[in-house]
């Protein structure tokens, strides 16, 4: 049996004869190589910027991906649009000088993830009080806040909140998102069937720093029937300001993601 690093250097030597031979000789490889080398000297959750027309290795990505790794690839030039619409027989967007109003037929946009600070905030009837308290709370604490209801103590159903302001995690218009129900064990539940999304239900400071330093959760829920207004307050600050633990942890979470993966349709 082979070691690993026996099997790397085998998978670097035929990726570097791939690129380097032609014609049966030898030369020096036609494009750069990233390797996990590169990636390996990175600090956890960084970024790195993938040279113009560079091969980056499948283990590359890999460690890239176990340690948090960006990987930047460096931005194609833009097709003109008729030669777009010819080659990939999707209609590109173009605007009608005639009808300047008529919607525009294209790709989706892509979501850009949202800016450290921005926090979807909901709840139903049972936190209806204590959100509106967190609300002028955390803005206090500098965080923008998108309110995604309830508006009143008038009965509601928490599902509908909860996945209000998970949707707008998982889709990366939301840094976090912290919803309240009277245990907020259902809106838990409800938040984590939306993918991307890591909620976890706290009832305690060291529950809010487990959560974030061994699971990177991103969502947040409250039992507004089993805590007070200031455990509230100092549940949410220390959650939002500890940081992913990374290491072991972050190979654990990547697992939890491939199980997501597997039943995605």
């Amino acid at each position: 049996m082979f070691g690993e690093d026996k099997v790397r250097q085998m998978v670097s030597r035929i990726v570097h004869r791939t690129l380097g031979i032609a014609g049966g000789s030898r030369r020096a490889p036609t494009r750069p190589m990233v390797t996990e080398k590169e990636i390996n000297v990175l600090p956890f959750g960084g970024e790195y910027e993938i040279p113009a027309g560079a091969l980056v290795t499948p283990l590359a990505r890999q460690v890239a991906m176990d340690r948090k790794v960006t990987l930047i690839e460096p931005q194609a030039p833009t097709p003109d649009s008729a030669w777009a619409a010819r080659t990939s027989g999707i209609a590109v967007p173009t605007r009608n000088s005639d009808n300047p109003s008529a919607p525009q037929v294209g790709p989706p946009p892509v979501p850009i993830p949202a800016a450290k600070g921005s926090v979807a905030l909901a709840a139903d009837h049972g936190g209806y009080e204590l959100k509106e308290i967190l609300k002028a709370f955390l803005a206090e604490q500098g965080y923008s806040v998108s309110d995604c209801g309830t508006d009143s103590p008038d009965s509601v159903d928490y599902p509908d909140f909860a996945f209000a302001a998970a949707q707008l995690v998982g889709q990366g218009r939301a840094w976090r998102a912290i919803v309240i129900d009277g245990a907020g064990i259902g809106s838990c539940m409800t938040a984590n069937k939306v993918p991307g999304v890591r909620a976890a239900m706290c009832y305690d400071q060291a529950t809010a720093i487990n959560s974030r330093e061994h699971n990177d959760a991103n969502v947040l829920t409250l039992g507004a029937g089993l805590i007070g207004d200031n455990l509230a307050k100092q549940i949410v600050k220390v959650w939002l300001e500890t940081s992913f633990g990374g290491g072991r942890h972050g190979r654990r979470v990547e697992k939890i993601t491939r199980i997501e993966r597997r039943f995605a349709r």
